[in-house]
């Protein structure tokens, strides 16, 4: 466990160093497990979010998507089961420090029994704690103007299915993907992106005739998994964890868990399930909005069922670094005799990596060559996300690049000026080629999308 956790501050290091990931409101000591993204950081998950979105737009048939309001009445997650004790963690303190904790099963069935994991003090009686965060609408903060940030984005689609439904003309099944942000009261947020207060959800409702919703479940099962496949996730850091029916979330028929193997150990990165028609069915029952589906062909009318698929961006984000970081002993780089005892390769998917193309003058102090650098990168920086570097030896600049997971180096050199050309480095093959400065966006194209 010492050897992931070394694994898990080398990469919170690297993610601050190389401006993916910033404490949030850092000058003034940060504020409760929120992170800011920096310039690689926000490339990086905007690259997840697209292909997530894709996926579900672009390479499934009838899926729409929607972006639902962040804030909504609070009737909705009255009806949702928000407000009851149901969406509550346990809350114990210490009778000694007063720290508070999530009464975590993870953490306290490892030997503290009763007793505080900081100093040892006996532990009060646990008490229901919601995770809703409050806010208020208007002037008055009073009863009349609460509501609730959303804990989750899935109910933003419940409140539009019939919109939806009518607008676009949908048949039973079809499916609604939202990207948004929710918001959780955590008592213990930790382990960097895994649990924060403040966090982004994928999530994919799809809606079905209830004698087709088993049939579906495994296949959004299968589906997702193939994603992380694809994707290249190591296979052995990613499983399936079947959820018993006396833990699963209060309106799952069935729950599958897949789990990542992060640094800190085996987590849910995604769930899929089958929500039958919980959700549907209550909030027409508590709006008085006939919410049922009407078949035209079958003249059937009925509830549909619900298979959510339910991601988080930041802990996807958080998997992609994880899965990615290698170390190399004795470097790779072999354009310097430097001795180099340690370098650092992010092995990104191209879809995923923050920076698509480095572009890199031989040396500094030879004009001619930094100007013919700067227009491939004028020339490139419209159609790929490119970096410019002209900083330190070649071999340095290289291993920056490595670093961060850019897929090309482009480098210009003294044959660029004679033959209009350039020297192209594969970040994980390491070869070299030499492409036409004219064919380089065909090129590069090719490359990144095959």
């Amino acid at each position: 466990m010492e050897i992931m956790t070394d694994l898990m501050s080398k990469i919170i290091s690297l993610a601050k160093r190389r401006g993916f990931i910033f404490p949030s409101s850092e000058i003034y000591g940060g504020f409760g497990s929120c992170y800011d993204y920096g310039p690689l950081g926000v490339e990086m998950k905007n690259n997840i979010k697209k292909a997530w979105w894709d996926e579900m737009t672009k390479f499934h048939e009838n899926i729409v998507g929607l972006d639902a309001a962040i804030l909504m009445s609070p009737k909705v997650w009255q009806a949702s089961g928000h407000l009851t004790a149901g969406f509550a963690d346990e809350l114990v303190e210490c009778k000694k420090c007063h720290h508070r904790f999530r009464k975590d099963p993870a953490l306290f069935n490892k030997g503290p029994g009763n007793k505080c994991p900081d100093c040892g003090g006996e532990l009060t009686e646990p008490r229901k704690f919601n995770l809703m965060m409050r806010t208020f609408v208007g002037p008055l903060e009073d009863e009349a103007a609460l509501t609730y940030l959303r804990a989750e984005t899935c109910q933003g689609i419940y409140m539009n299915f019939e919109n939806v439904l009518q607008s676009m003309r949908m048949k039973i099944p079809f499916g609604i993907a939202q990207i948004g942000k929710a918001f959780r009261n955590e008592i213990t947020p930790k382990d960097f992106l895994f649990r924060m207060r403040e966090f982004e959800q994928m999530e994919l409702q799809w809606l079905c005739h209830p004698k087709d919703a088993p049939k579906f479940f495994d296949y959004w099962k299968e589906e997702r998994i193939k994603w992380y496949s694809n994707f290249g996730f190591k296979k052995e850091n990613i499983r399936i964890q079947e959820i018993p029916e006396k833990e699963r979330a209060h309106y799952a028929k069935r729950q599958i868990d897949i789990e990542y193997k992060f640094p800190f150990g085996w987590k849910e990165i995604e769930g899929v399930h089958n929500r039958g028609d919980w959700d549907l069915s209550n909030h027409s029952k508590y709006s008085g909005k006939d919410l049922k589906y009407y078949d035209e062909e079958t003249k059937e009318k009925y509830f549909p069922h619900i298979i959510e698929t339910s991601v988080g961006v930041d802990r996807l984000m958080l998997g992609f670094l994880s899965d990615s970081y290698q170390e190399i002993k004795g470097g790779r780089t072999k354009t310097t005799k430097a001795t180099k005892e340690l370098e650092i390769l992010l092995n990104l998917d191209k879809r995923i990596a923050p920076i698509k193309t480095a572009i890199l003058p031989l040396v500094r102090n030879k004009s001619e060559l930094v100007k013919k650098a700067k227009e491939v990168y004028q020339a490139l920086k419209p159609i790929f996300t490119c970096q410019y570097d002209e900083l330190g030896s070649i071999g340095r600049r290289y291993r920056r690049q490595d670093e961060i997971g850019t897929i090309f180096c482009l480098t210009i050199d003294f044959e660029s000026l004679k033959h209009d050309d350039l020297t192209v480095r594969d970040r994980n093959t390491m070869k070299q080629e030499r492409v036409k400065i004219e064919d380089l966006i065909k090129v590069l194209k090719e490359k990144l999308e095959n």
